[in-house]
């Protein structure tokens, strides 16, 4: 069975490549643009595990995550945070909120993969 994963992300350049990646990898891949629309796919398609955000409109990427991991039904759903918030704060903040990794931008693609397998194996 094909994993799924979910991207949400408001800058299109970066959803284009990750998208392009993961799909060449083999993933099933869908896009929320924002916030609110990615905790709405998140509760309809229950993917794998989502790229999230964390600067994002309607909701951001540490809002997300915090509502995905306090409903027991999405609890399974791996959440990898992507941003260009690097400090170690929001690090801990993001790890703290429940998400299962903490990648900064700019990233190398390999290190993306890697993780993303590491999370689904």
């Amino acid at each position: 069975m094909t994993q799924h994963i979910l991207i949400v992300d408001d800058e299109k350049n970066i959803v284009i490549s990750i998208d392009y990646l993961l799909r060449r990898e083999g993933f099933e891949v869908s896009v929320a643009h924002d916030g609110e629309e990615g905790l709405n796919l998140i509760k309809s398609q229950h993917p794998d595990l989502v790229l999230l955000d964390v600067m994002m409109p309607k909701l951001n990427g540490f809002q997300v995550c915090e509502l995905v991991k306090q409903d027991p039904a999405l609890a399974s759903v791996r959440i990898i945070m992507l941003t260009a918030k690097g400090r170690d704060a929001e690090k801990e903040k993001g790890l703290a909120l429940g998400a299962d990794a903490y990648i900064t931008k700019p990233f190398a693609t390999r290190d993306l993969v890697a993780q993303v397998k590491a999370l689904l194996t």
